[in-house]
């Protein structure tokens, strides 16, 4: 298989009311997931959620944050992807059990729900929540697209373990914002019977030109720059720190009683923090210890 670097691309037909996106991922989901040992269930479920939110982010005019969370009372408490707009992306899963290979969504979700959070860096915050009553993931989605933004749209999502770079692919088709005649339907249905006829390893493997050329040669298809995808995980040691002195002091006391440090795991990236006795009392040193006064000098 050729590697296709991690990128969403953006398009639009010429002649058709009808905007598109495709992305590609193979770095950013295994760096996802090198670090936990999901069943391949669970590791095919957070790609497909990977690459959803990619494209449903892709969808909205925002500069900020958003989280798309899946819940439901199945083995897989949750599942979530964190991304934001230049496309930066983690997620992680929680699971009971012994998780079946082929295990779907339901199977793995049971009965539950998708909750989609945008944070804006301007504006206010917006949550959408859609039940989890289709087939696939690409299903629920549309099913959110039609509801909360009555938009016609169609999603194509496609994964794929392979050696050390589990793949993930989708596409999404959707008609423009207040487009909402006949004939625009029908053009709409024309490029989604077109898209229907892809298939995984094309679009797993081939380059977003080549796809969209297989599928669209005979129309006009703008292409836009695409945009780079990535794992980035944003904890850190501050973030540490700022959790250890909300826990306070006395429980932080309480816990060194019974163990010589104290250690944080990121359940993202999996990082480990360690912090001895010494490094507490110089957190709590430094929250105590007013800011030093300006001396005034006397001439």
């Amino acid at each position: 298989m050729s590697q296709t670097p991690d990128q969403l691309h953006r398009f639009l037909f010429e002649h058709y009311e009808v905007r598109g996106e495709l992305v590609q991922l193979s770095a950013t989901t295994h760096d996802m997931l090198c670090g936990h040992h999901y069943p391949q269930a669970i590791q095919r479920l957070l790609s497909e959620l990977l690459v959803a939110t990619s494209l449903l982010t892709a969808t909205l005019k925002f500069e900020g944050a958003i989280t798309v969370q899946l819940q439901g009372n199945g083995p897989v408490r949750f599942a979530v992807i964190n991304g934001n707009h230049l496309q930066q992306m983690r997620g992680v899963a929680r699971y009971d059990g012994v998780i079946a290979e082929n295990a779907g969504l339901h199977e793995l979700i049971g009965e539950g729900h998708m909750m989609i959070t945008v944070i804006p860096e301007e504006g206010e915050r917006y949550q959408g929540v859609v039940a989890l009553d289709g087939d696939t993931l690409a299903a629920c989605l549309e099913k959110y697209f039609a509801q909360s933004e009555q938009l016609a749209t169609r999603i194509w999502i496609k994964t794929e373990p392979h050696d050390e770079l589990p793949k993930a692919a989708g596409m999404l088709l959707q008609v423009m914002p207040d487009i909402n005649t006949e004939q625009h339907a029908l053009d709409f249905e024309h490029v989604t019977t077109l898209t229907d006829t892809i298939k995984s390893e094309e679009l797993l493997t081939l380059s977003a030109q080549e796809v969209l050329y297989r599928l669209y040669h005979q129309e006009e298809v703008r292409l836009f720059d695409p945009q780079p995808v990535s794992f980035v995980c944003n904890c850190s040691r501050a973030r540490c720190e700022a959790a250890i002195l909300q826990i306070g002091k006395a429980e932080v006391d309480s816990l060194l009683e019974e163990q010589n440090e104290i250690k944080m795991d990121c359940d993202y990236c999996g990082t480990e923090y360690h912090f001895s006795a010494e490094d507490l009392a110089k957190i709590f040193n430094d929250q105590l210890t007013p800011p030093e006064e300006p001396k005034t000098v006397l001439h």
